[in-house]
């Protein structure tokens, strides 16, 4: 990738035809090592987030091994581009043939299950093998979340003692799992979360061995402000210590959106101004998917090629480029009052899902990648003061002081 300063470092130094991606890899690096350092157990990057070569390949450099997988493709490409990487099949329903080829082909021994049908799938498809791992997928609450990920996947509490009992007859090791949903803005709901999961197995009889407290961990977006990431690993260790049962329990995560969100944003060039609404080169179909279908708020700030933008600010409508009068985004969003065709609309935080759901619907989709070297956004992270972009936009810090937490192991 080409690098650039700033995206308006590109915008006045050539002509921008199509959507570009600007990718920023020191974020990737910061957020990977923050977990490295502040997480007391295993980290495993949620695949699904963005499953870009640049960001497994800047994860594996940073020092992140352990990945969690959803497909074959996307064990595809943590064999191809993360050499050595340990990876867990956490998709708690698989095809069969994609069981067998991630346990014979691609060495996968981590599976997840919520139900006593996936169970036996995949102890068919490994023949019954005795160095799985089997991971049971707990329901929980998902109050605490933006976006509930709540309904589609997880065994109920009334079922859930028997599946971690029969699971447990089978399983090398055995964990349990959960997901508190996407941007969850409650540390207690880990908390709350961990002490259900003690009940069940309390419940069950059994010990396990991994209690894997799933995704979730949130990122800022406007007027999305969570508290610091330190409370939730705070509220998970103190969880962890009052769970019952755990002999040598190791403890997992799985962030996708906390590891990835800060690191991508995207240019989109104004096709046509038509009173309050702004058409674009991008839109749902593409990057946009979020902000117009979870009606999420993105960051945007204007780049103009020459001149500067006015100061007065009016509230707009976004379209992408599609035929689809779906691929609309509402907003509203405060941007220059004077915008233009030609203008160059900055869209920020897209990191997490934002290429993972861009098509080509309807012939669009063609984008460009560069590297930059700002961070006009907050951080859930720490940053320095070096590494704030030439607009003096401010960079808040919602990170103590970065430490190394020792991994947790229950011991009876």
């Amino acid at each position: 990738m080409h690098t650039y300063h700033t995206p308006l470092d590109l915008v006045r130094s050539r002509h921008v035809e199509n959507p570009v991606v600007c990718a920023r890899p020191d974020r990737v690096e910061h957020a990977s090592h923050w977990f490295q350092d502040n997480f007391p157990g295993e980290v495993l990057y949620a695949v699904k987030a963005n499953p870009s070569p640049w960001i497994l390949q800047t994860l594996h450099k940073a020092g992140t091994r352990f990945y969690d997988v959803a497909s074959i493709p996307e064990i595809k490409l943590v064999t191809e581009h993360c050499p050595g990487a340990r990876m867990a099949f956490l998709h708690p329903v698989k095809s069969r043939e994609s069981i067998r080829r991630a346990y014979y082909e691609f060495g996968v021994r981590i599976f997840a299950l919520d139900c006593e049908a996936e169970l036996q799938k995949i102890l068919e498809e490994t023949n019954y093998a005795k160095d799985v791992t089997l991971i049971v997928r707990l329901a929980v609450s998902n109050d605490g979340a933006i976006f509930s990920l709540a309904g589609k996947f997880g065994v109920p509490a009334y079922e859930a003692a028997e599946l971690i009992r029969k699971a447990r007859a089978h399983a090398e090791e055995l964990g349990v799992s959960f997901h508190v949903g996407s941007q969850c803005m409650q540390p207690s709901a880990y908390r709350s979360a961990m002490l259900e999961a003690s009940r069940l197995i309390v419940q069950a009889g059994v010990t396990v061995d991994i209690v894997d407290v799933g995704g979730g961990f949130p990122s800022i977006y406007p007027g999305m402000t969570p508290p610091p990431m330190d409370d939730y690993i705070a509220a998970i260790e103190d969880a962890f210590e009052e769970m019952m049962v755990l002999e040598n329990a190791d403890l997992w995560c799985e962030p996708g959106r906390a590891l990835v969100a800060e690191c991508e944003s995207v240019l989109t060039r104004v096709e046509l101004v038509k009173g309050d609404a702004l058409y674009l080169n991008d839109g749902a179909y593409g990057r946009l998917f979020d902000a117009a279908h979870a009606k999420w708020p993105f960051p945007v700030r204007l780049h103009r090629a020459k001149g500067e933008p006015g100061a007065q600010t009016a509230s707009f409508r976004l379209f992408g480029p599609t035929c689809d009068s779906m691929d609309a985004i509402p907003g509203p969003f405060e941007l220059p009052a004077d915008i233009a065709e030609g203008d160059i609309i900055e869209i920020g935080m897209l990191g997490a899902y934002g290429t993972a759901l861009a098509t080509d619907f309807n012939g669009f989709g063609t984008v460009e990648r560069v590297a930059v070297e700002d961070m006009p956004w907050p951080s859930m992270f720490e940053v320095q003061p070096d590494q704030a972009d030439d607009t003096e936009a401010t960079v808040i810090s919602f990170a103590r002081a970065r430490r190394r937490r020792p991994r947790l192991r229950r011991r009876a």
